[in-house]
């Protein structure tokens, strides 16, 4: 089984394109997760190219059965769950009707039924709608349709 660099990151072995661990990624203060735009595709991967990185890891079917199998990948996606699910509890500029983070919610949603399964990913999304509700916040129709159907 060939598997690409986001298996190594994921278990926290190897770096990310830009030479950031696993851990470097994590530590990540609340700003920092805010203006780097390219760490989502690692921690959270996906079958197709990212739009907006172009050297984001690509989801091969080999990665996904080593993530699936791997107990270190599947603890790091549950952290990296939980951080930036307390990332989206504690900030409030994506909170409007369009926003990047919209579209990484959408990211994280489909990886985690892709690789972690159908109760984590549920479970995400439910936290982040209930950030939405809570707020009373003005996230329009478009993404939170994106999130129900990832």
């Amino acid at each position: 089984m060939a598997v690409g660099p986001v298996v190594a990151f994921l278990e926290g072995e190897g770096p990310d394109a830009r030479g950031r661990t696993l851990f470097d990624v994590l530590g990540f203060d609340d700003a920092a997760l805010e203006r780097t735009h390219d760490f989502i595709q690692w921690l959270f991967p996906l079958p197709e190219p990212s739009g907006a990185v172009p050297d984001a890891p690509v989801l091969s079917a080999d990665d996904r059965q080593a993530i699936h199998d791997s107990i270190m990948a599947q603890c790091a996606m549950a952290a990296a769950t939980d951080r930036m699910e307390r990332f989206y509890r504690s900030t409030h500029g994506w909170l409007r009707p369009d926003d990047h983070n919209h579209l990484r919610i959408t990211r994280i949603i489909r990886s985690l039924r892709l690789l972690r399964g159908d109760a984590e990913a549920d479970a995400f999304r439910a936290a982040v709608l209930s950030i939405v509700e809570a707020t009373g916040a003005p996230v329009s129709a478009r993404s939170r349709g994106y999130w129900q159907t990832a």
